[in-house]
């Protein structure tokens, strides 16, 4: 069917074809290591984050402070606003719930007395 020499020079040129797809391939598979690098990065962080949440949320409040007495040590105002603020937020829910809950009179405009 095919002559011999034609037979030769298919399976050379399908072996070289099968080196430079395998060639490919590891190029690609190199990229695809580099590219996902970061990813596997934020994996660690983020796995690295989920352990230690529970102390993280119990030092996010002294953290805050901190960060707040040296980057605004003169900033009295926050300060105040931190004290007095659930204080002040509860006289408004009350007040708040006070009105709402005292019935307006009614006025009957067939109530002629």
């Amino acid at each position: 069917m095919y002559p011999d020499q034609e037979l030769r020079q298919l399976a050379s040129q399908k072996a070289a074809l099968q080196r430079e797809i395998g060639l490919r391939r590891l190029a690609f598979a190199d990229a695809a290591g580099r590219v996902s690098q970061p990813l596997e990065w934020l994996d660690r962080v983020m796995e690295f984050a989920r352990r230690f949440s529970p102390y993280a949320q119990l030092a996010a409040v002294p953290l805050g402070f901190l960060v707040k007495r040296t980057l605004f040590p003169r900033f009295k105002i926050l300060g105040s606003v931190v004290r007095w603020g659930p204080l002040v937020l509860g006289v408004v829910r009350g007040v708040s719930s006070l009105l709402k809950g005292t019935p307006e009179p009614s006025v009957d405009p067939d109530d002629e007395d």
